[in-house]
């Protein structure tokens, strides 16, 4: 008898048994898959694990991210149980955001942004994988990623880890205001902006002392803008207003429009309750202002 059917019936019933846990969760808390909507939203996980380009269905992965290293490609984040995560644990999605780790061992490369993700508290990571959960499952292998020899090789990021990866939640400053923290939360953590808008040194890793101050070389090579409150080379002249403001519609102060990365990434915070926009912007303010060679943003 061939080995095929068992093997089928096995992944639908891992599939159906998975279905039944997320159930039941939700049905302990039926506020969970409507929050961890809206933080896959604020992280803007539709955005890079969708082709959309090619007509991609959405969170099934395989759009191309090109680096300095390579052109890596997202991974299927649906519940599919064969080319998805539909046989995660919450305890394994956990530590892939956490620790960068796969559930096999092997690391993620830092394109992945587990050194923001990492700062995302457990039980956010686990509304958000209740969300991912409850969406249609979707068969599409993942794409191996085009990165030449050393690149390639995913146990040199050990190394890397060592260097300049600090695991752990975030931790809420107790001196600070409520709206600073929220707003801390969502810039280091979850929306991870520090991943584009920071430049990065020779080994790929962000660089702490210039946190926010724009990337000449961002994601596909293209410029990020600086967006602390430098006066001159940041957005130091901006008001609360103005952040919001391009945060809901991505209209600036100087009556244009962002393009590029960042009017995708105004697709998600658009859809930010006021209160976040305001959290955001009232930590950005907050900011040291850090020079840099480039011009205001526009």
């Amino acid at each position: 008898m061939s080995r095929a059917v068992p093997r089928k019936v096995a992944v639908r019933v891992f599939a159906a048994a998975a279905t039944l846990l997320t159930a039941s969760a939700v049905a302990a808390d039926p506020d969970t898959i409507p929050r961890g909507a809206y933080l896959a939203n604020a992280a803007d996980c539709e955005a890079c694990h969708t082709d959309r380009e090619h007509g991609g269905q959405p969170y099934a992965g395989g759009r191309a991210l090109t680096t300095p290293f390579g052109t890596f490609y997202s991974p299927n984040i649906t519940p599919d149980p064969e080319t998805g995560i539909g046989r995660w644990s919450d305890e394994q999605f956990v530590r892939a955001l956490r620790d960068g780790v796969r559930p096999d061992g092997a690391n993620y490369f830092p394109v992945f942004p587990y050194p923001s993700f990492t700062k995302i508290t457990d039980a956010d990571a686990r509304a958000i994988k209740a969300y991912l959960f409850s969406l249609p499952a979707v068969r599409q292998a993942n794409r191996a990623h085009d990165v030449s020899f050393p690149f390639s090789w995913r146990f040199l990021q050990n190394v890397w880890k060592l260097l300049f990866f600090t695991p752990g939640p975030f931790r809420p400053a107790p001196e600070r205001s409520e709206a600073y923290n929220r707003g801390a939360y969502l810039v280091t953590a979850l929306a991870h902006c520090g991943e584009c808008h920071t430049p990065r040194n020779w080994a790929g890793a962000t660089e702490p002392d210039r946190f926010l101050a724009g990337n000449p070389h961002g994601p596909d090579g293209k410029k990020v803008h600086n967006i602390t409150p430098d006066g001159k080379t940041g957005i130091g002249n901006w008001s609360e207003d103005d952040i919001v403001g391009v945060l809901a519609d991505g209209h600036t102060p100087y009556l244009d429009e962002v393009g590029g990365a960042m009017a995708e990434v105004v697709k998600s915070t658009s859809r930010l309750t006021d209160a976040d926009r305001r959290a955001i912007a009232v930590y950005l303010k907050s900011l040291p202002p850090i020079r840099s060679e480039k011009k205001k943003p526009r």
